[in-house]
This record gives C-alpha cells, sequence and structure tokens, in this order.
C-alpha cells in the first residue's frame, strides 16, 4: 500500500510519526504493509522538517529527522518532500491512497485533484461533502467493500469526535437498543480558533481559545446519522472546547431498550480489544495523551438512574487516535 500525505499539519505530521514509530517499535508491526511514499505541503521543507522533530504536544521526535535532496529523512528512510499548492499538478501514478490532511477537502474539486494526479484514491482527514463513502472503524467499516466495488474513490474517515462515538454507541446499540441519546464532546481547542480574541462568523469561537470554554458545535452527530443511518436522529449533540492542547471526551447518555447494570456495561467495555479500551483508575485527560484507540472508556464514570438513563464517559487523543485509524483504514483498502 503506497501511500501520500497531501498537508503536513497536525493529522499529517501525527500520521507520519506513528508510521515512523511502527517502523522500529512495534513486534510484530501494525502498519508493515503501508509505506509513505511523499508528503506535500506548501510550507518550506525545513519548517516541515523542525515541526516534526519538535512538537508541542507529542514531545521531540525519538528518532532521527533531516532533510537531504528534496527529502525528509526519518529514521533512515527517504520520503519525498514536495511544496505543490496543487495536487493534481504532481505525478501521482502508482500512489495507491492520498492521504488528504490538509482540512480543505469539502469541496470535490479539491477532493478530486489527488485522483487527477494519478493516484487511485483519496482519503479525507475529516467530514467531506466530497466523500462517496465515510468510514469509521469499530462502526461501519463493513460497508466498505460494496462502496469500492460501486467506483468510490474519495473516502472520508470522518471527524475524531466521530471516530470515537460511533464505535461506542454501535456496540451499545447492539447490545441494549438506543431509544435516544445526548453527546457532549469536551474537546480540547483546535487551529480553527483564535490565540486571542478575533472577529469570526461565530461569536463564541471569535473568542481566545486558551482562555474560555466555549460552548459551540460538533460534526459528529449529524455524521453519526451518516455512518449509523439506522439511529438516525437518535442521538443528539453538542461541544464546549475547553483550553487544554490536547485530548478530548465523550459524554453520552442514553436511554436504552433493555435493562442492564452497571457492572454490565463496563464488563462490555473491557471485553473489547480494538478501537475501543477501557480504564479503571481516576485518570486526567493529559494521562490519554499518544493512547491508539478511538475512545477510552473511564469505568469509574459510568452511571444509571433508576428510571434507566446510562451515562458513558470516554477519553480520546483526537489527534493520536485519529491519526491510527488513518493508517488502519489504508490497510482495509489494500486489495
Amino acid at each position: 500500500m503506497r501511500v501520500f500525505i497531501n498537508g503536513f499539519g497536525r493529522i499529517g505530521r501525527s500520521v507520519l510519526r506513528a508510521w515512523a514509530l511502527d517502523i522500529v517499535g512495534r513486534v510484530p508491526r501494525h502498519w508493515a504493509d503501508v509505506q509513505i511514499v511523499g508528503i506535500n505541503d506548501i510550507a518550506a521543507a525545513e519548517m516541515c522538517a523542525y515541526l516534526f522533530e519538535f512538537d508541542s504536544v507529542f514531545g521531540p521526535w525519538g528518532g532521527s529527522v533531516a532533510l537531504h535532496e528534496g527529502a525528509l529523512v526519518v529514521n533512515g528512510t527517504a520520503i519525498p518532500l514536495t511544496q505543490a499548492p496543487d495536487l493534481s499538478a504532481l505525478d501521482l501514478s502508482g500512489v495507491d491512497l492520498v492521504m488528504e490532511c490538509t482540512g480543505r477537502a469539502d469541496a470535490r474539486a479539491v477532493a478530486m485533484r489527488g485522483i487527477e494526479g494519478g493516484a487511485r484514491r483519496v482519503l479525507v482527514s475529516g467530514p467531506s461533502a466530497a466523500a462517496q463513502y465515510t468510514v469509521v472503524l469499530g462502526a461501519n467499516e463493513a460497508g466498505l467493500d460494496a462502496a469500492l466495488r460501486t467506483g468510490a474513490k474519495i473516502l472520508s474517515n470522518a471527524s475524531c469526535t466521530t471516530n470515537a462515538l460511533a464505535p461506542l454507541v454501535r456496540l451499545l446499540d447492539q447490545e441494549f437498543g438506543i431509544k435516544t441519546g445526548w453527546m457532549t464532546t469536551i474537546h480540547c481547542y483546535t487551529g480553527s480558533q483564535p490565540t486571542t480574541d478575533a472577529p469570526s462568523v461565530d461569536y463564541a469561537r471569535s473568542r481566545a481559545a486558551a482562555l474560555s470554554m466555549v460552548p459551540t458545535t460538533t460534526s459528529a452527530q449529524r455524521l453519526l446519522d451518516v455512518v449509523l443511518p439506522h439511529l438516525a436522529g437518535k442521538i443528539e449533540g453538542a461541544a464546549v472546547r475547553v483550553p487544554v492542547a490536547s485530548v478530548s471526551a465523550v459524554d453520552l447518555t442514553v436511554m436504552l431498550e433493555k435493562d442492564c447494570d452497571v457492572a454490565a456495561v463496563n464488563a462490555l467495555f473491557v471485553e473489547q480489544k480494538t478501537v475501543i479500551g477501557s480504564t479503571d483508575r481516576a485518570l486526567v485527560s493529559s494521562d490519554l495523551r499518544a493512547r491508539p484507540e478511538s475512545i477510552v472508556m473511564a469505568l469509574p464514570e459510568t452511571r444509571k438512574t433508576a428510571g434507566g438513563m446510562l451515562r458513558a464517559f470516554g477519553w480520546y487523543d483526537n489527534e493520536w487516535g485519529f491519526s491510527n485509524r488513518m493508517l488502519d483504514v489504508a490497510r482495509l483498502l489494500r486489495d
């Protein structure tokens, strides 16, 4: 699987870090059949290398990194680095998948640039109206083969919050049935927010990100209806952006069809061995940094009212976990 990263921002760099760590750190390797064959970003090569090596969230890169003859050399592996504003101008023949990580591929004309350059498929690292299929591991990957057979070339990996929420909702619905529910994502601030008060179309989102909790919307509720259409309209949600730089949380309350107790729900969480993790310890957000799961359920936070309402709370590293899923989806696209 030959993968090309377009956009070397928070997700693009996290994907490369996760992949490069996998080269030397896991036995057996998790993404052994994924090869990163190129990176494109409009920033200067020196800046790309610097921001990869020194990361304010994940810390300094523990391996080697250098620039050599137009390539970013990470742990001895040379990856060609280009600065094309329009990806379609590059020769991408032989590329199996473009990871579109610029955050600008909502429009089909932008999302198609990788295809126009010669790549077989594009995976957008976020919600995209241009996507022919939106895939979330642990929720709807079973439909991916059918989408590919019908010619889908532009795929979306949804959002970090959808990757956390959808597997949890699917699990609870399969086991107990969901009547209705509400989700609040307690989300770290992102680059879409200003560091000082600045004009925005959203009054609350115009405020300094690191100084206040900011109530806002989330795309996860809309995407949940896309990923799990049989539950469309049953779960609503909102977000509160909080002044931390990494790790977010999903706070979900649902009314279930079947009766259950907290012990049964927590036992179900513990049984999961894929994208849903769990912890029985009293952790805080910084303890979950660089966890690879889509969501890590905080077992002590599971509650149930006498009236039958269940509360489930889970942490997710909105950058690292999501980047791991990008690589996992790339493996699913092998053929």
